[in-house]
């Protein structure tokens, strides 16, 4: 079913997990190995170019594989059959050299490394774009004042750049992270029947180093067959990934309900309607988030399972991991293609924002007034004086500031400029702006290191 594509999937990833783009990864494995074991020495340079020159989907029966595929056991099998007679039919003599040295799994894991190579870059590319809103959004609101909320409740006085540079940090981490998968955690895959590469006696380094350089894959110290750590690396940090992302949608969606207001999704037509309620605008972008990433923890857990599989092959859990892994990463990319096209178009609310400060009429600030008493009182006797006034505050409905003021411990303590300062909620943010500072010379330093990397490379 394609109808739900533009609300849970991207459109920048999709094509990378198509049925010809995964056939055509374990082709180009295919067409790697035959040039690799030419560069060795092994096969004459004109069977691999007979070979690679058919590695192509679009010579392919894909009915055919998926009619064959399950009595095969995988796919590799029922390819590798169409791929030696489509060779066959220009060169016997090379038909005969197809595969050689590799086994099925080589071939299906390089080629989902592949298509995760190409679907991650892609959602770096969202990342980015995510970054570069967070970042502008967190410059613009630095000092923007609003609530902080905890348990759900008006905890203390922020602002929401702090907000944004706690999202933006998450960011930069998640940065790094696929950076250092992209760049070391998808390796090739090449071990043979039972990972020794028996079958090319004595060339097997040989001929595993030249394939990963023709793939432009690092080679792993020794293959992998029966340790799937790095499936799960993959795994788990797409699922990392996507609990951010559902995070930050989350927020923005408690942020956006009616009664608080502060935030909105952009004001376009036909965008987040209801069929019978005419003056509807829901949250369409952060459900499409949430609705994606609310998925993945259990296909994340599907791979974490199989980490234990038995022997030198696993029976049926390396198997879980065809579709898994495919499914936790496009979900993710959804995710990550929606929240990219919603930040930059993001509707803030400021003058909300300050209203709703005042909505527990001063009872925010009783940290800051405790605080202050404390200096010249004992903390416990403060405490419970504090406590007490805000309980009289809530009751008679009566503002926090207005209740201490006739107070005679506390204006003995407090005169009335003092005791207003400490009802001003810009004056309650600590290290907020410590802190954002340092979020964003780190997203600047990044950012300069990343281009000049691009520069260089």
């Amino acid at each position: 079913m394609q109808l739900l594509d533009g609300f849970f999937r991207s459109p920048a990833v999709e094509p990378f997990f198509t049925d010809a783009a995964a056939v055509q990864s374990i082709l180009d494995f295919e067409a790697a190995l035959a040039r690799a074991q030419a560069r060795a020495g092994i096969i004459p340079d004109n069977f691999a170019t007979t070979i690679a020159s058919s590695c192509r989907a679009d010579l392919f029966d894909l009915p055919a594989l998926a009619q064959n595929m399950p009595s095969a056991g995988n796919l590799a099998i029922p390819l590798l059959k169409q791929l030696t007679a489509i060779v066959a039919r220009t060169s016997p003599d090379a038909s005969r050299h197809i595969h050689c040295g590799a086994t099925s799994q080589d071939a299906l894991d390089t080629g989902l490394l592949l298509q995760t190579r190409n679907a991650t870059r892609a959602v770096q590319a969202d990342l980015e774009n995510i970054i570069s809103a967070l970042t502008d959004l967190t410059r613009v609101h630095r000092e923007t004042l609003l609530v902080a909320r905890t348990w759900l409740q008006h905890a203390l006085p922020t602002t929401f750049g702090f907000i944004t540079a706690g999202w933006l940090d998450a960011c930069l981490e998640h940065r790094k992270r696929l950076r250092v998968l992209v760049e070391y955690s998808l390796v090739l895959q090449f071990g043979g029947a039972a990972g020794t590469l028996a079958a090319l006696r004595d060339r097997g380094a040989q001929v595993a180093a030249l394939l990963a350089d023709e793939l432009g894959l690092p080679l792993p110290r020794i293959p992998w067959h029966a340790q799937r750590e790095r499936i799960a690396e993959v795994a788990s940090s797409y699922g990392i990934l996507s609990g951010t992302f559902a995070k930050i949608a989350r927020d923005l969606s408690l942020h956006m309900q009616t009664e608080v207001a502060e935030l909105a999704e952009p004001c376009i037509t036909g965008r987040g309607g209801s069929s019978t309620m005419p003056h509807k605008q829901n949250a369409v972008a952060c459900a499409a988030i949430l609705a994606s990433t609310f998925r993945i923890p259990p296909l994340v857990t599907t791979i974490l399972s199989g980490l234990s599989g038995e022997y030198h092959r696993s029976l049926g859990r390396w198997q879980s991991e065809w579709e898994t892994l495919p499914e936790i990463i496009r979900l993710t990319a959804g995710a990550s293609h929606q929240l990219a096209a919603l930040l930059p178009h993001l509707i803030v609310n400021t003058d909300r924002m300050r209203a709703n400060l005042e909505l527990t009429h001063g009872l925010i600030y009783a940290e800051a007034v405790t605080l202050a008493l404390s200096e010249k009182l004992n903390r416990a006797y403060v405490h419970k004086l504090v406590e007490e006034a805000c309980r009289r505050a809530q009751c008679e409905r009566r503002h926090l500031r207005e209740i201490l003021s006739a107070d005679s411990e506390v204006t003995a303590i407090l005169n009335e400029p003092s005791l207003a300062q400490l009802f001003e909620p810009a004056s309650y943010l600590g290290s907020a702006g410590t802190f954002i500072d340092g979020v964003l010379s780190s997203a600047n330093l990044q950012l300069r290191s990343t281009s000049k990397s691009k520069a260089t490379g």
